[in-house]
């Protein structure tokens, strides 16, 4: 039987914490343990010794706030099969992932999970997470091979928090392995607000995304990719009134560029990190199953630059949505993609860009 660790990283959010954990207690006894990593709270969390499904719960506690980087420590001390990675504000729903785990192929080191927004105030649904691509898992809900995670090195500190999943599904691809979206995996995030400086989230999102370009783009794809995110974020800045935070980012960018080791991945598992190989199987599949001459993008949003690039190889032309023979979802990010789907069911011109394996399950679940 599969053995999961929990790691859950905290920071001045007691309340959270103590919902996630009674979340986690709520599930049926299985193998597995909690580890909550404490990143320097002002005051010491309360954890309970053991759940109320008889889960071990642990502290460790550190004088600084290394972000992310703190579930390191868990994977450490655990002998569990699989960290479970959650943030103080998400846990799973149901159990359903752990015969995944089970049955998961040698290669596959990470699962992401289908990870759904609480309600909002008024009890009107979100939608799903955003972030994440076909073969990068998003931080508040995945499950990895510990082994492979320690062999991998964990996350790097040196990013805190934004786009370090991103640099350590660069490393778990380099080494032979596949990151897997799963259904099944279901996370609830409640997604808390509070605290969050949308500023200092885009000047981390500019510097740690241009990180990873600069560490695995190969050497004729590094500036175009750094290119694209400088204006996708330059963009969210100026939609959310906060380009002081974008500027601040690309200062720092500009100052440690150059200090990033050059390690870069190779051709095609650089397609697959980026997921412009998804979007090329996805697509040539649905032209081989239905001709269309023509197509547009809708719901345009993680890497639709690779979904167009995948497009323009067929020889397809892009139009305006009402003239096109084919709706191709413009996103890479498995929810936003699953929502958009699920928003266009009655529209018989819409095209998945990425395969999902049981996706009509996990529309049903939505």
């Amino acid at each position: 039987m599969t053995s999961v660790c929990y790691a859950i990283c905290t920071h001045n959010r007691p309340e959270e914490l103590a919902c996630t954990l009674d979340r986690l207690g709520s599930l049926s006894a299985h193998d597995g343990e909690v580890i909550v990593v404490d990143n320097a709270s002002d005051s010491l969390p309360e954890i309970p010794g053991r759940l109320a499904n008889g889960l071990p719960v642990r502290l460790m506690l550190h004088r600084f706030n290394e972000g992310a980087s703190a579930r390191n420590h868990a994977a450490g001390v655990s002998d569990a099969d699989w960290l479970v990675v959650l943030d103080d504000d998400s846990s799973p729903t149901d159990l359903g992932f752990l015969d995944c785990l089970d049955h998961a192929p040698a290669d596959c080191l990470a699962l992401s999970a289908d990870i759904h927004l609480s309600a909002d105030d008024g009890g009107h649904p979100r939608g799903r997470e955003q972030g994440g691509l076909p073969e990068v898992f998003i931080g508040c809900g995945a499950a990895l091979r510990r082994s492979a995670f320690v062999e991998a090195g964990g996350y790097d500190p040196r990013f805190e928090y934004y786009a370090e999943e991103y640099d350590l599904c660069a490393r778990l691809l380099r080494m032979g392995g596949h990151v897997r979206f799963e259904p099944a995996f279901r996370v609830e995030h409640r997604k808390v607000v509070r605290g969050r400086d949308f500023a200092r989230i885009v000047a981390r999102l500019v510097r740690n995304n241009g990180w990873v370009e600069q560490r695995y783009a190969p050497e004729h794809e590094r500036a175009p990719a750094i290119a694209r995110m400088r204006q996708r974020y330059r963009e969210i800045a100026r939609r959310e009134g906060v380009l002081a935070g974008y500027a601040r980012g690309l200062e720092e960018l500009r100052r440690t560029l150059r200090a990033q080791e050059r390690t870069p991945l190779t051709q095609d598992l650089y397609d697959r990190f980026t997921g412009l190989a998804h979007a090329r199987t996805a697509l040539q599949w649905a032209h081989g199953k239905r001709r269309f001459g023509s197509c547009a993008l809708i719901a345009q949003g993680k890497n639709d630059w690779a979904i167009e690039r995948a497009i323009r190889e067929l020889g397809v032309r892009m139009v305006a949505p009402d003239d096109a023979e084919a709706l191709v979802v413009g996103t890479l990010s498995p929810g936003p993609m699953l929502d958009a789907l699920r928003a266009h069911a009655d529209d018989p011109r819409v095209i998945a860009p990425w395969l999902v394996d049981d996706a009509a399950s996990a529309l049903r679940a939505a």
